[in-house]
């Protein structure tokens, strides 16, 4: 990556071959000093936003040991928001009143806890397929990680996300 903010794929071209050249450059003027691996270097990748994965883990082949995914997670939460409103408009017009009844409360609906618990597990999903792209699950021994048990879950009464 090279560039910071939203493109459109396509628009910014990656080129990761550059890592492995420039880890090659580096090895050979560190000689013996150079690790055993080849890659002297470790690489921060910036702008990876509508980089194509394959791509991304071209790069990670080749020395990346970070990638800032701050664009993606700022887009899943409100994503998750935006999802929400669609998903439950008609009960988010007024107080009360709606497609189920002209006297029907919609006080569950525009708890703002209930708009942000979605983006919260839209962001959630959006992290673990990053953590997918970026070939960094699993990879402690440490087994599949357990379904936590110390949580709350939805509230009584709230919407499924």
């Amino acid at each position: 990556g090279n560039v910071h903010g939203v493109y459109s794929p396509g628009n910014v071209r990656l080129e990761p071959k550059i890592l492995t050249r420039a880890q090659a450059y580096i090895s050979e003027k560190l000689g013996d000093k150079a690790p055993a691996d080849k890659k002297p270097v470790s690489f921060v990748f910036h702008g990876g936003s509508g980089s194509d994965v394959s791509d991304i883990q071209e790069a990670i082949g080749y020395g990346v040991i970070k990638m800032n995914i701050d664009t993606d997670t700022q887009w899943s939460y409100w994503e998750g928001i935006k999802n929400f409103e669609k998903k439950w408009h008609d009960y988010l017009q007024e107080q009360i009143g709606n497609p189920e009844g002209a006297d029907k409360p919609n006080k569950k609906y525009y708890d703002p806890r209930e708009a942000l618990r979605a983006a919260e597990t839209n962001t959630v999903n959006r992290l673990d397929q990053c953590f997918a792209d970026l070939k960094c699950t699993n990879i402690l021994g440490l087994g599949a990680a357990e379904e936590a048990d110390n949580v709350l879950g939805p509230r009584r009464g709230g919407l499924p996300v």
